[in-house]
């Protein structure tokens, strides 16, 4: 035989020798390939066998399988004649019984709450009436229609849906998108409420599930938990806000009764209305009161009507008097004011007026001009000079004479010789003069 044959020869005799076969044992070594297809060990205290479940089994699975899970495989044994190796095709698997479902859940209870995802330090109130509410459940149970017929009854409110899968592979990953999703929605909800019947602990695995719980405990938005009935208890209870017994127990905690909250409303008005009157009633009696004890009109105010009629009757005869007064000082003034006071007072104004023209008038700069003398000035800028040097620096000078203006520029001359008028003035004692140019 060759060595083909031999191995074809031994996976046909362990295949018909164990055609179906139902094994327990542990997991370990789990990996899920990207095809698909599973690949992890059974083993118990005494061996170990390789196993293999094919992606459409993989699929149908009502848990996600890790190490350390006590399971029951149910399959057929084969050979891999590649490696000499044989292993079980695995075709259903389910947990080994309640007590390892529950050992499994107990130590991934106490990692996550080592992390302090359960801490009541984390959980936040609920809002006291949300205008939005998101349900993620099955679109078709009877879930939603109690959460719906309960918050129509009581406060009817917004409700959006993210239809997920409550059970089976698959269905964790779902419902976390959903939890995450709503975060991120165009129209976020004010709440959340996670929400699936009763049944068996193998039935709500789902939501035992560590992506679905760090889900509930990262979101930003109040999160109820209602999965199950009563004595249902599932990780993502402890990773909510709040834990509702039923989902129709969810829809109560979620809003109020809109007819309890008219009736407090209503109560509240009645209360203010007993209050305003009972206040007004109250400043009524003690204005009653006050008023009792406050002396007759009369009493105050006549002797100001009294005083008021006095002065009444003095007012005409002051008026009079004060008249008359000042008819007599007025009188006194008029007196004083004599045509010929006033023609006096005129002409010795007029005569400053003329004494002041007359000074303007021998002041004027071009007065000197029209006896012979001549004002420079500055070609550049008009400036008067009155020292030859500020001339020679100006270089270009306007003459100013009395019948017109002869440009010049700087030059130096001789000195002319002093006439005998000028030595006589230089022996004489001149006072200065102000400069008529200035």
């Amino acid at each position: 035989m060759s060595v083909g044959e031999l191995a074809q020869a031994v996976k046909r005799t362990v295949e018909d020798r164990f055609g179906r076969v139902r094994v327990r044992g542990e997991i370990s070594g789990w990996k899920r390939h990207s095809s698909g297809h599973c690949y992890f060990t059974l083993k118990d205290d005494a061996a170990c066998i390789d196993a293999v479940i094919w992606r459409g089994a993989a699929g149908s699975l009502a848990f996600r399988p890790e190490d350390g899970a006590e399971v029951i495989a149910t399959g057929k044994m084969t050979t891999y004649p590649g490696r000499s190796k044989y292993q079980i095709v695995i075709e259903r698997m389910e947990l080994a019984g309640e007590g390892a479902l529950m050992a499994l859940l107990e130590r991934r209870r106490k990692a996550l709450a080592a992390e302090g995802l359960f801490d009541s330090s984390r959980k936040r109130p609920l809002p006291f009436l949300p205008r939005v509410i998101g349900v993620v459940t099955s679109p078709t149970g009877a879930v939603i229609r109690d959460i719906l017929h309960r918050l129509e009854d009581r406060c009817p409110t917004r409700v959006i849906v993210w239809p997920v899968p409550v059970q089976g592979e698959g269905a964790a990953s779902k419902v976390a998108a959903a939890i995450r999703g709503f975060a991120t929605y165009e129209t976020r909800p004010d709440l959340i409420i996670v929400a699936r019947g009763g049944g068996s602990i193998e039935d709500l695995w789902a939501f035992n599930e560590e992506e679905v719980v760090r889900a509930a405990a990262e979101s930003p938005i109040p999160l109820i938990s209602a999965v199950g009935h009563e004595t249902d208890t599932t990780l993502i209870d402890h990773a909510s806000d709040l834990r509702a017994p039923t989902p129709t127990a969810a829809a109560e905690l979620a809003v109020p009764v809109r007819a309890e909250l008219l009736a407090l409303l209503d109560d509240y008005m009645a209360r203010k209305r007993r209050c305003l009157t009972r206040r007004a009633n109250d400043a009524r009696e003690r204005l009653a009161l006050t008023s009792c004890r406050l002396p007759a009109p009369e009493a105050l105010l006549g002797l100001r009507r009294q005083r008021f009629d006095e002065l009444g009757e003095r007012l005409p005869r002051g008026l009079a008097a004060r008249a008359h007064k000042a008819e007599a000082g007025m009188n006194l003034v008029t007196a004083r004011l004599r045509p010929q006071l006033l023609e006096q007072k005129v002409q010795r104004l007029s005569d400053r007026l003329a004494s002041a023209a007359k000074m303007i008038e021998l002041v004027h700069p071009e007065r000197p001009l029209k006896r012979g003398f001549v004002r420079v000035t500055a070609a550049a800028d008009g400036r008067t000079l009155v020292h030859a040097a500020d001339a020679q620096a100006a270089g270009a000078l306007r003459l100013h004479f009395g019948d017109g203006l002869v440009d010049a520029t700087t030059g130096t001359l001789p000195a002319p010789p002093a006439t005998k008028v000028e030595r006589t003035l230089k022996r004489a004692y001149v006072a200065p003069q102000p400069n008529l140019f200035d």
